[in-house]
């Protein structure tokens, strides 16, 4: 499993270290959109700092995209290996309001807009919020009670 990670990261022309591979494996392993504190609290040995200045190196070498959920905290996303975090790459994202997680749905692509002449699209956020399957399972249980 090691090579994927070994992959990911000469893809994007970024050394392999030691922290940069368990902050990726962590990031994929956790299968969804994270946050800095999410990073924090699952690798509490590691600096705060050095988890931001690899989140910082991730996103300017496209491993990892940006997620502006509405939640107040940027959440985080590892890439496809054929991203390159374009407005064409743009996919659409599911904030769940009762666990506040964010999930990458790959299988929809933000759709495109026809914009006001002279106005130029730098980036997409397509977010749609409610609740995951997770909670959604756990609330019909709490309300059958």
């Amino acid at each position: 499993m090691e090579d994927v990670y070994l992959h990911k990261l000469s893809l994007r022309d970024i050394k392999p270290t030691a922290m940069r591979l368990l902050i990726l494996r962590t990031m994929m392993e956790m299968r969804r959109a994270v946050s800095m504190a999410d990073l924090e609290d699952k690798l509490d040995t590691v600096d705060k700092s050095t988890i931001f200045r690899t989140l910082t190196l991730f996103l300017s070498h496209h491993l990892i995209h940006g997620v502006d959920d509405g939640s107040g905290s940027l959440k985080y996303a590892v890439c496809e290996d054929c991203c390159m975090c374009t407005v064409e790459d743009q996919h659409m994202h599911f904030y769940c309001e009762h666990c506040h997680k964010t999930y990458c749905i790959r299988s929809v692509h933000a759709p495109s807009v026809t914009l006001p002449e002279g106005f130029m699209q730098t980036g997409i956020n397509y977010v749609i919020k409610g609740i995951c399957a997770d909670c959604a399972v756990h609330k019909r249980i709490d309300t059958d009670d």
